[in-house]
């Protein structure tokens, strides 16, 4: 890779880690020449599909699409640039683990709206008020009031980690026989 402070050709790996959840590698370079070191990051080349609009026509996938929508949901609300980004790919993630090649812009928002209602609840409500087109004060008391009644990100993750300790104490993993090796007397 060409450094980026001299231009040179020969830059060497110095350090190499997973970042993002595993979906990209973080490596550090040095410069053989100036002995600049940065940073590059590594991620896969995947084909994302066509978002089908609610009018029927396709369009391609755009990240900063999705970003902007997040963004202007959490406008000056306390969550941090490594949040969104997480909520980002996850939707991401979502959209490619479908297989799909077209996928409802519908189903984007809903996924939006899921990680929205974890990260922030005023942003939310922001979101789906427009996503949802509420007409009236009592669209965003009915919204509002089943947010409310839903359980918290925290509540889920405890939920599923006791739905799999229930599923273990229900049926244990069986034992695996001892294995004996027979040796051939020569």
């Amino acid at each position: 890779m060409q450094c980026p402070f001299c231009n040179a050709a020969d830059t060497r790996v110095i350090d190499s880690r997973l970042a993002e959840d595993g979906t990209q590698v973080r490596r550090r370079r040095e410069c053989a020449v100036c002995k600049g070191r940065f940073t590059s990051f590594e991620r896969a080349q995947l084909t994302m599909p066509y978002i089908v609009k609610r009018g029927g026509s396709p369009e391609p996938f755009d990240e900063d699409k999705l970003r902007r929508g997040f963004e202007s949901a959490l406008y000056k609300r306390p969550v941090s640039p490594d949040a969104i980004d997480h909520a980002i790919e996850s939707v991401m993630r979502k959209l490619r683990k479908t297989g799909e090649r077209e996928v409802p812009s519908r189903q984007v928002g809903e996924w939006v709206m899921e990680e929205l209602r974890d990260l922030d609840h005023v942003a939310y409500v922001r979101f789906a008020s427009i996503y949802l087109s509420f007409e009236d004060l009592n669209a965003f008391r009915e919204e509002i009031d089943r947010l409310q009644h839903l359980p918290t990100a925290e509540q889920r993750r405890s939920q599923l980690s006791l739905i799999g300790a229930a599923d273990t104490a229900q049926n244990p993993a069986p034992e695996t026989p001892a294995v004996v090796r027979r040796t051939k007397a020569r």
